[in-house]
């Protein structure tokens, strides 16, 4: 005794009441466990105008297409003004809104990197004007006439007030490109000699 294989129709021929043929042009499509795809197709085009235009396309193409007229349908019996039209406007518009928020973004990162460089230059500056007026009081005071200021005035009587002002003079005259003369009054040695008076 022969036994028959027996297979379930596809989603479509299962909701058309109808026999599934071997040759069932829904049968790839709409698979049996999918009824409501094929439901949703055959309210919003109908089943024969779908049948009419998965036999004028390729066969590699009509699966695109049979995607593509579940989604619409299924758009459309969610919002029967708008369909799948409504969807993509949104994305548009959220996919603009993120190109501003984009830019937007973009352009302040750019004012805290400006900010960011004019802070560093400024602080650069500081530092060099410290360093010039830190350099030029040196070239006034050097390190050697503060201590011999220091010396005179810690270890015997001299007056450390005229000492720092002949040095101050010096400096001044050598930084002029004079030649600074001997304050009167004070030997080679650099002890006071007495002034004879008139």
């Amino acid at each position: 005794m022969a036994s028959s294989s027996t297979t379930s129709p596809c989603a479509a021929c299962k909701f058309l009441r109808r026999k599934c043929l071997p040759e069932c042009v829904f049968a790839p499509y709409f698979p049996p466990d999918q009824p409501q795809k094929f439901a949703n197709v055959h309210k919003v085009f109908g089943a024969s105008n779908v049948t009419k235009l998965l036999n004028e396309l390729q066969p590699h193409q009509r699966e695109d297409a049979v995607n593509s007229l579940a989604y619409e349908a299924d758009m459309r019996l969610r919002d029967p003004v708008y369909g799948c039209v409504g969807v993509i406007s949104l994305l548009q518009h959220q996919l603009r809104q993120l190109q501003m928020d984009l830019s937007c973004a973009k352009s302040e990162l750019s004012k805290y990197q400006n900010l960011g460089l004019l802070h560093h230059h400024h602080h650069q500056g500081t530092i060099n004007l410290a360093h010039d007026r830190h350099h030029f009081h040196h070239q006034l005071f050097p390190v050697t006439n503060q201590q011999m200021i220091r010396a005179f005035d810690g270890g015997s009587g001299y007056d450390a007030s005229s000492l720092l002002a002949m040095n101050m003079s010096a400096s001044i005259g050598q930084l002029g490109g004079f030649p600074q003369s001997r304050a009167a009054g004070t030997a080679a040695d650099g002890r006071r000699t007495p002034v004879e008076p008139s």
